[in-house]
């Protein structure tokens, strides 16, 4: 990948996220799709969108699987133009990790739950493993027979490593959410040597920084939850950055209770988002996630404010990546007849 992205590709991205973000749906239209009776309705209702395209092909009996696989297909191709547009940023080449792991996760989690081939093949989107050439790699996990070959295929790729010491702590600690930690450190892992590679301005580097951060954070302080080894925590921290330091992460993974640890970020740029009087574990982790989510909108949004640069390009994928998030959420919810109220509360709302 490109290491340095040209000026005209930077003014034609720059134009291009304008106009993203511009389309994106208000809280008003989120609000009037979580409406719907039914999921008919639903898609009849998004077709009146920005996303009329990629659902047209839909067939119907429309389902959420369906829907939803579509509309991760349309970020997909969202995310390919504006890589082709800056002539191969390594930046955003590197969010492309983000669905590949996405499917490995939904494939591993199914297998170690015993589901088949038929049962996981709705669920995958292939769009971008055809887009970077890897969709051999996935078909061959979903293809395996068991959990374990599962694993094994994934042999001399760069996720063979994680996944299987995903596999080892699942059968021993039996929480699905391991996959998510263990994998994602792959996606952190190309996005640090992304870092490196390209030389940034300073907007990227904001950006970029948070989900580094909230990353590491969030993998420390789950990693203490289920008792891993302190080695094992530290094997989970993939880079630092100068505003979470290995001397903040190393006071957290020593410090006795998760409520303790989340404390240290006291001395940091987030210590806006430590939880108060919280003891319930999984809360402080789900209210400190939700928190890095918070101050990681905020600049996405101060990013537009920069002129002509991959920076702008990287966060109108991250607030499509939300919207599509949220209409999932939506969609999900409509087809459960969740009440409208319940599906509004799980919606992150840019502004």
């Amino acid at each position: 990948m490109s290491t340095t992205v040209s000026m005209p590709s930077k003014i034609f991205g720059t134009v291009l996220s304008h106009g993203l973000r511009g389309r994106m749906l208000s809280k008003n239209e989120l609000h009037t799709l979580a409406e719907s009776r039914d999921i008919d309705e639903l898609v009849t209702r998004m077709k009146n969108t920005v996303y009329l395209d990629a659902l047209a092909k839909l067939p119907k009996p429309y389902t959420a699987e369906k829907a939803e696989s579509a509309l991760r297909e349309y970020l997909v191709n969202v995310h390919a133009k504006l890589v082709n547009i800056s002539g191969g940023s390594g930046i955003l080449y590197a969010y492309f990790t983000k669905y590949i792991t996405w499917n490995l996760k939904l494939i591993l989690k199914g297998k170690a739950l015993g589901k088949s081939y038929e049962e996981l093949l709705p669920k995958i989107n292939l769009r971008a493993e055809e887009l970077v050439g890897r969709r051999d790699l996935v078909v061959k996990a979903l293809v395996a027979q068991d959990f374990d070959e599962a694993v094994s295929v994934l042999s001399g790729s760069e996720f063979f490593e994680q996944a299987s010491k995903a596999a080892a702590a699942y059968k021993e600690k039996k929480d699905l959410r391991l996959f998510d930690i263990y994998l994602d450190h792959v996606f952190y892992k190309s996005l640090d040597k992304a870092m490196k590679s390209e030389a940034q301005d300073p907007d990227i580097k904001r950006v970029v920084s948070v989900d580094i951060d909230s990353y590491n954070v969030l993998a420390v302080l789950r990693g203490k939850y289920w008792n891993l080894s302190p080695t094992d925590i530290n094997d989970l921290i993939v880079t630092t950055t100068p505003k979470v330091t290995r001397e903040t992460l190393q006071r957290l993974m020593n410090a006795e209770k998760i409520s303790e640890a989340a404390s240290e970020l006291g001395d940091t740029v987030y210590r806006e988002i430590i939880p108060q009087n919280v003891s319930d574990d999984i809360d402080i982790i789900m209210q400190l996630e939700a928190g890095f989510e918070g101050i990681g909108l905020k600049r996405v949004f101060s990013a537009f404010r920069s002129v002509f640069s991959v920076a702008i390009m990287l966060s109108a994928l991250k607030l499509i990546m939300i919207e599509i998030r949220n209409l999932s959420a939506i969609i999900s919810g409509v087809e459960q007849n969740v009440s409208h109220d319940v599906i509004v509360t799980r919606l992150v709302t840019p502004e």
